[in-house]
């Protein structure tokens, strides 16, 4: 069983690169994206300490198999744009969020788990969703990723 709760989130900074995705293709998407936003961060020092690996995702409007994806980074400050990279940030209010610890080709089921609690509370997502990852372990069963959902 998954915890599900409801949090008020503030910002998070992100150097980021949004690409355009089909549902479906994000596990393919972010390696060349993220390489390109770790690239940016060696060359601006100071701009990252230890943030964490951040993909934020917006529905394309008309178009219900794409998805708008911000592969970012998390930053400490605010800087410009430049080689492709943008200044961007996680969104701020009501979000329905949960925990999911184990290997990332598992992730679905915590949004799974967000879905079902979506229906049962007849609680509305305004689209827009993010994970945040956390440190890296060579051993899957010790990921964590937050998940969360902006509510309406």
């Amino acid at each position: 069983m998954t915890d599900v709760e409801i949090q008020v989130v503030r910002a998070r900074r992100l150097a980021a690169v949004r690409r355009r995705v089909e549902i479906g293709t994000v596990g393919t998407a972010w390696r060349p994206a993220l390489d390109q936003v770790w690239a940016f961060l060696r060359d601006h020092p100071g701009l990252r300490t230890d943030g964490h690996n951040v993909f934020v995702y917006r529905p394309v409007p008309g178009r219900d198999s794409l998805l708008d994806v911000d592969f970012g980074v998390e930053v400490t400050r605010d800087f410009e744009a430049a080689d492709g990279v943008i200044p961007t940030a996680t969104p701020v209010g009501e979000a329905v969020t949960a925990v999911h610890v184990g290997g990332y080709d598992q992730l679905h089921r915590t949004h799974e788990a967000l879905q079902t609690w979506r229906v049962r509370t007849g609680r509305t997502f305004t689209g827009t969703s993010w994970e945040l990852y956390g440190d890296w372990s060579d051993d899957p069963s010790t990921l964590e990723t937050e998940v969360f959902y902006l509510l309406g």
